[in-house]
């Protein structure tokens, strides 16, 4: 609904109401496909309404999952796509067949890496998990006085340093250099990204996703990432780090 406000004027001149704002939807699509494709980028089609309902329904009950692959016709209809029950705990959520946790990359790595390096974490064999990465533009005046007050901070911070009689390292320098480039993009007319990794991790006990959890955080050490668990805020995670509805962090 907020976004079909944030339209409100776009809907009107579409016609108004549902149809407008499906109109208006449509063109954003056409409009996405694009630019992915200018960017020498290959998406793919459209996921149907039947499409979602099984990729819900599979999230929400991974135990049907499998059934619902061989037999292409159940489970299409987004009307009965959710769960049957929920139960949110604070560090845990409860559905239907599975229990999940939500893992937050709260630090990318601070060095250049290859970009296979998540590797370890997508790619660990014998655990369920979902991955995603949320892009959020920033707009141009809010990342310009992020920019400023990262170089007030480190420019500070080196005086103090220098002061003090300490020696700056290369990790600080690298951070400074990325702050640097980053205005530099801005100047050229470039976006600013804010990044969000979450990680959401499915086991049908208890202590089967205690496990897999334990197994996740580690390989995201391995892979130079940090990761939090996002408590207290559980089922709202799972909604934006397993489900294909765009939800924002």
């Amino acid at each position: 609904m907020s976004h079909m406000r944030a339209s409100a004027r776009q809907i009107r001149t579409a016609g108004g109401g549902i149809r407008g704002a499906a109109a208006v939807l449509r063109q954003e699509m056409s409009t996405l496909v694009a630019a992915l494709r200018s960017a020498d980028l290959s998406p793919s089609g459209w996921l149907t309404a039947g499409q979602i309902a099984v990729m819900l329904r599979s999230a929400y009950d991974p135990a049907i999952a499998a059934t619902l692959e061989r037999h292409g016709r159940l489970g299409q209809s987004l009307a009965t796509a959710g769960p049957v029950a929920v139960t949110e705990t604070w560090g845990r959520l409860r559905t239907d067949s599975a229990h999940h946790a939500v893992l937050w990359v709260s630090e990318w790595p601070r060095s250049l890496v290859y970009p296979g390096f998540l590797s370890p974490v997508l790619l660990s064999t014998g655990i369920q998990r979902s991955f995603s990465l949320i892009c959020t533009p920033m707009r141009s005046d809010q990342a310009a006085r992020d920019i400023r007050k990262k170089k007030v901070e480190h420019i500070s911070d080196q005086a103090q340093r220098a002061k003090i009689g300490q020696i700056e390292d290369a990790s600080q320098t690298a951070e400074y250099h990325d702050v640097l480039q980053q205005e530099a993009d801005l100047t050229a007319g470039h976006g600013i990204l804010r990044y969000s990794g979450l990680i959401a991790v499915s086991a049908p006990t208890i202590e089967e996703l205690d496990a897999a959890v334990a197994a996740i955080e580690q390989a995201a050490i391995q892979a130079s990432c940090e990761t939090r668990l996002l408590v207290g805020q559980q089922a709202a995670a799972f909604t934006a780090a397993a489900l294909p509805l765009c939800r924002r962090v």
